[in-house]
């Protein structure tokens, strides 16, 4: 069997815009054939630590179809890809939206073992939550909500050993007692979303900040719309 060592590749996490995903077989039997080859993902950090649960999409550029697998304890997964194609390589996480350089499996005589690394860059400690939104006045969270955060569960649900804050801010409109009660009845809306989609409770602190950090100024409609935020912290990772 040819075994071919690709590149390295440094990437930062990402979460991507995912095709329809083919099922496909992850055991230790998995074995080349004449027109699938053997790929061997390899998932580091930036300490050269392997991770587990890491989830990795090759996207086929001819056909469309979506090919994935999820790291072991040993930071690694087997899959088979067809050859003759090649794929953009998406790292599905929950920070960012990017792609990579496709990847070229090319027709080869014989049975072809590829094995492919990828280094994950250092998690982003605090992000916003930019999609998700509730009722004026209210702690309801609204249906385009959930999209985002069933995202963030899926993350938090593959990544057992990460704690996070969920932080909620307002903009100055109204009373401080109001705004600070407010942003902690929004956060703790968005934890109690996370415990009904598999997420440990004791993994998620909700803390309301009401008016107290703002990012940008109040005096102007776009700036306080800035302001009102729910933001995630990473605590333990």
């Amino acid at each position: 069997m040819k075994k071919i060592l690709l590149p390295l590749l440094a990437i930062s996490l990402a979460a991507g815009n995912l095709c329809a995903q083919d099922t496909i077989k992850k055991t230790d039997s998995l074995q080349a054939t004449e027109t699938e080859a053997l790929l061997t993902v390899i998932v580091k950090d930036f300490k050269e630590k392997m991770m587990a649960g890491e989830e990795v999409l090759f996207v086929a550029e001819k056909t469309g179809k979506t090919f994935s697998g999820v790291t072991a304890g040993d930071g690694t997964f087997k899959i088979l890809v067809p050859e003759g194609d090649k794929y953009k390589v998406k790292y599905k996480s929950f920070t960012e939206n990017k792609d990579y350089a496709p990847l070229d499996i090319p027709n080869m005589e014989g049975l072809v073992e590829f094995e492919f690394t990828i280094r994950v860059q250092e998690l982003k400690k605090s992000y916003t939550l930019d999609n998700v939104f509730f009722d004026t006045g209210k702690s309801t969270l609204r249906p385009e909500s959930f999209k985002e955060l069933d995202e963030l569960a899926e993350f938090l649900v593959n990544k057992k050993n990460i704690e996070i804050e969920i932080a909620g801010h307002t903009d100055n409109v109204g009373e401080d007692a109001d705004n600070l009660k407010l942003s902690q009845d929004r956060s703790d809306a968005v934890k109690a979303y996370l415990k009904k989609k598999g997420v440990d409770e004791k993994r998620v602190t909700a803390k309301g900040y009401g008016e107290t950090k703002p990012i940008s100024t109040n005096e102007t409609p776009e700036g306080r719309q800035k302001n009102r935020r729910t933001e995630v912290h990473i605590l333990k990772s």
